[in-house]
């Protein structure tokens, strides 16, 4: 929560000043990619692959923090996010998405996915997934 706060602090100071989106937007992935420097070793190297994979799939999302962690939004609204393993002291880290993503299959779908390593195969899964998300 506290990550949150601080977002909500630095989100309104950009607000408050005056300036083109497009420096708000430049602002808001430093900060993401700040966060993912931050993070261990094997971690790190997994937030820059997806970080790319959404990037390069799905250039209408923004990226930005969302409690903390790498989150990519659309129209404001948080469509999927990165959580390392370290965050939550798991054995593995997660790509999520929100209910704000199409994933919709039947009455039941997954929301969430654990990674271990991002390999092109799992490049390639996180590209097919984004897509459909923002479809």
């Amino acid at each position: 929560m506290r990550d949150h706060a601080q977002e909500l602090k630095t989100a309104a100071r950009r607000g408050s000043r005056a300036g083109k989106s497009a420096e708000k937007a430049a602002e808001a992935e430093r900060d993401v990619l700040a966060k993912i420097a931050e993070m261990r070793d094997s971690d790190r190297v997994m937030a820059e692959r997806v970080h790319a994979v959404i990037t390069a799939t799905a250039p209408v999302l923004a990226p930005k923090l969302w409690y903390g962690m790498p989150a990519y939004a659309l129209n404001g609204k948080i469509v999927c996010f990165f959580q390392s393993a370290e965050k939550f002291k798991a054995r593995y880290a997660t790509l999520g998405f929100s209910d704000q993503a199409k994933l919709d299959e039947g009455t039941m779908w997954a929301a969430g996915f654990a990674l271990t390593e991002v390999t092109a195969e799992v490049e390639a899964r996180i590209g097919a997934l984004v897509k459909q998300a923002v479809g």
